[in-house]
């Protein structure tokens, strides 16, 4: 139940970001239907990989601004749809392929505690066995 009503309102809150693209009601239904149906996929797909999106949320803050901004000037002049879309998707790749572009990050190695004896593989010893 709370899978779902968090699905709902992910989908609700990305209502303002398709009338940025369109104002076309049957796509903005389509759109959150599809959100609805397939973020929870999409999710699993990219839950082992978010580590490696280092600059992700760097792109979705340019293109929320930039969404932003297109609702804010709408009066002033009208940014063309494939414009919108052209830019959001090269804001996601760049950010995307800078990402993947990074040198993974160098994990710690593990330093046993103080006190504890460790053998010369880097094994830790249980007291009383060798």
């Amino acid at each position: 139940m709370l899978v779902e009503t968090s699905d709902i309102i992910f989908a609700v809150d990305s209502i303002p970001a398709i009338f940025a693209v369109t104002d076309e009601p049957f796509l903005v239904f389509t759109s959150n239907a599809f959100a609805i149906l397939g973020l929870r996929a999409l999710y699993f797909l990219l839950a082992g990989m978010i580590d490696r999106f280092a600059y992700l949320k760097l792109g979705l803050a340019a293109v929320l601004v930039f969404v932003g901004a297109k609702m804010l000037l709408t009066d002033i002049y009208t940014i063309p749809i494939w414009a919108s879309l052209a830019v959001i998707a090269a804001t996601i790749a760049i950010s995307v392929f800078a990402s993947l572009r990074r040198p993974a990050p160098v994990e710690a190695a593990a330093t046993p505690a103080r006190g504890v004896p460790v053998d010369r593989t880097g094994a830790f010893r249980l007291k009383g066995r060798s």
